[in-house]
């Protein structure tokens, strides 16, 4: 008797417990689909709903949830001074993995540090660290990846890339699908799924929030390298999004079979100069072109030549005056 007693009501007990924990799903989710039921969500809104109708992704009125008030604070300041117009360089950290390294070279001047992720080996994880090491330092963290896909530009801007470099870009659609990739919605297609660059040591707390404000303060440069690159150079440099498209001096020279100087060179990088200031974007190049007309934003040299230059100018005259033995490893040629 006793253990029906004990049986009723524990069953009583359980009986009482489902509605309650049905209120508190509905008050958790007061807006979601019956359980096992269509809610016929694709054909139908829900009240107070601003999108009417049948679902329809052409027609969808994106929503107001990342809004900042008022305007969107610029806090890059290379997208600042490219806004302005002024000159900016990047200092190119091209085999280095050292944290200590990249924060020396990120604080000896430059306004940004490209990172070389095309032409080395180097791992999105040993970037990373890089970055975290000094966020800010006086040049942001910047980078030209090695392909222009959702991996790796999803990588580098997770990460906390500023500056993003865009290697061979040969058409306006893939110029189109890799702003996609670069920039949240609406503009693009970026997923919002985290990275240290979200973090509070990082950009997590910048004027307006990061996602908020990361769209309007990314700097986004195609590289033009390619004939057919240079055949769509204006298409390319007006697709929106676009800050500076970048005169590859080398590569320009490796497809087209001519050198700096040949009339049918500088005719391509005439090309790429036109297209620039047609679309009203940067024209960007190498630092050794610091001085040609309209040129404004830079690649300089890497690591291992800023210590050379550095050594250079800090020994002036006592450079290269080493002894030099008449026998041994470190005997004299001449």
């Amino acid at each position: 008797m006793r253990n029906a007693f004990v049986a009723a009501l524990a069953c009583s007990v359980a009986l009482a417990a489902m509605p309650l924990s049905a209120n508190a799903q509905d008050a958790k989710f007061p807006l979601a689909a019956a359980a096992g039921q269509n809610s016929g969500a694709q054909a139908t809104p829900l009240d107070g709903a601003t999108n009417q109708g049948a679902f329809d992704k052409t027609t969808w009125k994106y929503g107001t949830a990342w809004d900042v008030e008022g305007e969107v604070p610029i806090w890059n300041p290379v997208k600042l001074k490219m806004m302005r117009g002024e000159k900016v360089t990047g200092g190119t950290v091209f085999a280095g993995t050292d944290p200590e390294t990249y924060c020396a070279m990120a604080n000896s001047g430059y306004d940004f540090i490209w990172v070389e992720m095309q032409h080395n080996a180097k791992s999105w994880e040993s970037v990373a660290r890089m970055w975290a090491a000094c966020p800010f330092a006086k040049a942001v963290p910047g980078v030209r990846v090695a392909y222009t896909d959702e991996r790796e530009i999803q990588h580098a801007l997770d990460a906390g890339a500023l500056v993003l470099v865009l290697p061979t870009i040969d058409s306006e659609a893939e110029a189109i699908e890799a702003r996609d990739w670069a920039f949240f919605p609406p503009m693009g297609r970026r997923s919002n799924g985290g990275g240290q660059a979200f973090g509070k040591d990082m950009w997590g707390g910048v004027p307006g929030g990061y996602r908020q404000t990361i769209n309007a303060n990314l700097v986004f440069i195609p590289m033009i390298e390619t004939l057919d690159g240079l055949q769509e150079a204006a298409q390319i440099a007006k697709v929106d999004g676009v800050d500076g498209i970048f005169a590859a001096s080398g590569d320009i020279g490796n497809f087209s079979g001519y050198k700096q100087g040949d009339p049918d060179y500088e005719r391509l990088i005439n090309i790429v100069h036109d297209a620039a200031i047609d679309a009203g974007v940067r024209v960007c190049g190498p630092l050794a072109w610091r001085d040609r007309p309209d040129f404004t934003c830079f690649q300089a040299g890497s690591e291992s030549a800023a210590i050379g230059r550095g050594v250079k100018e800090e020994l002036g005259d006592l450079m290269d005056t080493q002894g030099k033995p008449e026998v041994g490893p470190f005997a004299r040629v001449d």
